[in-house]
């Protein structure tokens, strides 16, 4: 099957850098080396493309009340120039999704911003719920995305537009004009807790080359640079965000990943009373993080075993961090593991190797 390209893999190939299939895309990895990337975002800004994302419009009477119903998190709460992360429960308490909730007109029209490898899944989840007529356009095909992460990004990019990027606040948005491309909408919502935009726009009448280009000759001078996706997954794994397919899943509930925050019980949604029975009774696993103790990499899938060899769960997520030095984790483990500083093993190949529960963010 051959993969999709972005508005940008071209730029990716002619910087060299390395290319990998992700989510049905051709996407790079890295250009200079994870660590070096990683580096550039937590001290200075650097570039993404995660245009393989996926983007739905709801609009009408209705799409609120379709969004509130598929959603665990009360987007009632939302007003113009707002975002919510929130997730799509299936209807055995498990998760279809996590995305983002982009309110563009209170209790009319509003924008999710899914994962790449679930937007089919997505769409037809959400369209098999909405019994209430509600406009939905599917725009992922022909949306950009760059997201430009790191504390220096919004002072670099304000000199492009006259919206005021530097004092946006985390979770709301503002459209405007973008290194002269109209109808940009630039956000700041963040998955590598560097601070930071998002910047999404039609790829069209060749707005994609203008917005990269402007960009870069704003950015290059002062040391930003294009990041892959492999500095993308440090860089949440220290923050110990979620990402679908590894840390949460169909098989996942919002409750066992710590995702309590956004499981609002104020309204109806797909399995409400599964999760509130949870949350009063408590869950039999639960997501944490781990630092490792002995010295070994954790990688997913690896087990996770108590110290006379049983089985608890498994890795989801695992890196040697490169801001931190040191290798870290996440998994699923029985509440009786999950404080902090709870001594669990990492079986990696024939060894156990001590790891001890730490908190997240990790630091």
């Amino acid at each position: 099957m051959t993969s999709k390209n972005t508005p940008f893999t071209q730029k990716h190939i002619a910087l060299g850098a390395k290319m990998a299939p992700f989510a049905g895309y051709n996407m790079p990895i890295s250009y200079t080396g994870i660590n070096d990337e990683h580096a550039t975002v937590r001290k200075n800004a650097g570039v993404f493309d995660v245009s393989h994302m996926g983007e739905f419009i709801l609009k009408g009477d209705g799409a609120l009340d379709l969004i509130q119903r598929v959603t665990s998190n009360d987007a009632s709460k939302l007003k113009d120039g707002q975002a919510q992360y929130s997730c799509l429960p299936n209807e055995q308490g498990g998760i279809v999704d996590d995305l983002l909730v982009y309110c563009i007109e209170e209790n009319k029209v509003y924008m999710l911003v899914v994962n790449a490898s679930n937007i089919e899944k997505d769409w037809n989840w959400i369209v098999q719920h909405n019994t209430g007529n509600v406009e939905m356009h599917n725009i992922s095909e022909k949306t950009a995305l760059l997201a430009i992460q790191g504390p220096n990004a919004t002072k670099i990019l304000q000199p492009l537009t006259d919206m005021d990027i530097i004092n946006l606040k985390y979770y709301t948005f503002t459209k405007g004009v973008f290194a002269g491309v109209e109808n940009v909408l630039v956000s700041a919502t963040g998955y590598t807790g560097a601070g930071g935009v998002e910047i999404y726009f039609e790829d069209k009448d060749g707005a994609s080359d203008k917005i990269w280009e402007a960009i870069f000759a704003a950015g290059g001078p002062q040391g930003m640079k294009p990041i892959g996706l492999g500095a993308r997954d440090t860089l949440r794994l220290e923050m110990g965000f979620c990402l679908y397919g590894n840390d949460i899943d169909d098989t996942t509930s919002p409750i066992e990943a710590g995702l309590g925050w956004i499981t609002k019980f104020t309204k109806d949604f797909t399995s409400k009373e599964t999760f509130a029975k949870q949350k009063a009774g408590g869950v039999s696993r639960k997501l944490v993080g781990f630092e490792m103790v002995d010295k070994g990499i954790p990688r997913h899938g690896y087990e996770i075993k108590d110290a006379t060899g049983h089985a608890l769960g498994v890795v989801t997520s695992g890196t040697q961090s490169p801001s931190l030095g040191k290798a870290v984790g996440m998994g699923y483990v029985p509440p009786a593991f999950a404080a902090i500083d709870s001594q669990i093993y990492i079986q990696v190949r024939d060894k156990l190797l001590l790891a001890k529960v730490a908190k997240i963010p990790f630091s």
